[in-house]
């Protein structure tokens, strides 16, 4: 088996360009696969992380369909003060927490930025954003309800008002409000770059009355999620077209169990797609193997003719010729390895600076070792058929051979 080693060793490097640029399109291919694995599996990680964060026994409540919560909520759909009220008496339901936000301009030691404000009952909210939400403070106090004090996101200090820290002072549409505290990472970078303040106070200085985007809603001990949610829905939607010559809503109400099955469902969608596009790269590496090793077989004609008539048996020249092929295919995954873990460890550093979500690149040993057999197996794969032809090669017409 040394000697087979050393013959397809020695083979490669006479043909070292067309080796090398065999070995590139499996560099590529694994690269892909690594990377986009890692990422997408990552994100998936994040965003469970995410949703277990919320606890199973808090709702939220949007008006329109689930499939459009994007288009609904940024087209400027609202639950009006009688929706939450309906919400109100639902049996089950605890506690409703309206959420409203709007960019407005605030200024901070002579510099001005445009912030996303969030109101929310101040009095009302404190418990289920630290005890269901993980909201927590990394320096100075919440504000107190009713008064001009706005807590911060984590990125607020860092990156639109740097030096910003508690007891400080801030001005929104010309008003003083004193800066209390400053939130710890909550996750992605929208939450991070919102300044919180009580909902009477967001309202009085944006002018939005009434309304608010969404809800969070806490379920009562002993309640199940889901059917409460159930009759959430129903009451909206029923309130909705009692009211004369107003357009009728529909309304979503998301549970965590919901929200983890929709998102579970995307993101391995998302990661078939992956590793369906970045198999094509691989594929593309094999064919180029095949077709490297049947222009070798067709330059060694003589050569194998000479070996078989001393002596070598087909499965030694099957052998050796499959060696070629899967080292071409291991250093090809060596590679592709080596450059998807670095690629997707600098988008994963990128992240942590700019982020939108912080997500951590999942590369496990797994991972790579399938990085590393899959390579080496779509090189054998793909070296099989030129390596069996030579193999049935027979000697005297070999030897005869020329090119």
């Amino acid at each position: 088996m040394k000697e087979y080693f050393k013959i397809a060793i020695k083979n490669l490097k006479a043909r070292s360009l067309r080796s090398w640029l065999t070995i590139l399109g499996i560099i590529i291919g694994v690269f892909l696969i690594v990377s986009l694995l890692s990422l997408s599996e990552g994100l998936k990680m994040t965003v469970m992380q995410q949703l277990r964060m919320m606890g199973k026994d808090v709702l939220i409540v949007f008006p329109g369909e689930l499939s459009e919560i994007t288009a609904t909520i940024l087209g400027g759909m609202k639950l009006s003060e009688e929706d939450t009220k309906v919400i109100k008496k639902v049996e089950g339901v605890e506690l409703v927490i309206p959420m409203a936000w709007k960019g407005e301009a605030m200024r901070y030691e002579g510099k001005t930025k445009i912030v996303l404000l969030c109101g929310y009952p101040r009095k009302e909210a404190q418990e289920l954003f630290e005890s269901d939400l993980g909201w927590s403070l990394a320096e100075g106090d919440w504000p107190l309800p009713g008064k001009r004090e706005i807590i911060v996101g984590n990125l607020v200090p860092k990156e639109f008002f740097p030096g910003m820290k508690p007891g400080t002072k801030a001005y929104i549409k010309g008003r003083e409000f004193l800066v209390t505290g400053i939130l710890k990472s909550l996750g992605s970078k929208q939450d991070d770059s919102m300044v919180g303040l009580d909902l009477e106070v967001f309202r009085e200085i944006t002018g939005e009355r009434k309304g608010a985007q969404f809800a969070f809603v806490k379920i009562k001990s002993g309640f199940d999620p889901e059917k409460v949610a159930e009759k959430i829905k129903n009451a909206l939607e029923t309130t909705q077209k009692r009211r004369p010559g107003k357009e009728t809503l529909a309304f979503s109400v998301l549970t965590n169990e919901k929200a983890g099955s929709i998102a579970g469902s995307i993101l391995i969608i998302i990661q078939i797609i992956v590793f369906a596009f970045a198999s094509i790269a691989i594929l593309v590496g094999g064919i180029g193997i095949m077709n490297t090793m049947f222009t070798s077989v067709r330059e060694r004609t003589r050569e194998i003719g000479i070996m078989k008539a001393i002596g070598a048996k087909n499965s030694e020249i099957l052998i050796i010729f499959l060696i070629e092929a899967g080292i071409i295919g291991l250093i090809g995954g060596l590679g592709g390895t080596i450059l998807g873990i670095s690629f997707a460890r600098a988008i994963e550093t990128y992240g942590q600076v700019h982020p939108l979500f912080y997500f951590h690149a999942s590369i496990t040993p797994g991972l790579i070792i399938f990085g590393f057999l899959f390579s080496f197996f779509v090189g054998c794969f793909s070296g099989f058929l030129p390596a069996r032809r030579a193999a049935r090669l027979k000697p005297v017409e070999a030897l005869r051979y020329f090119e």
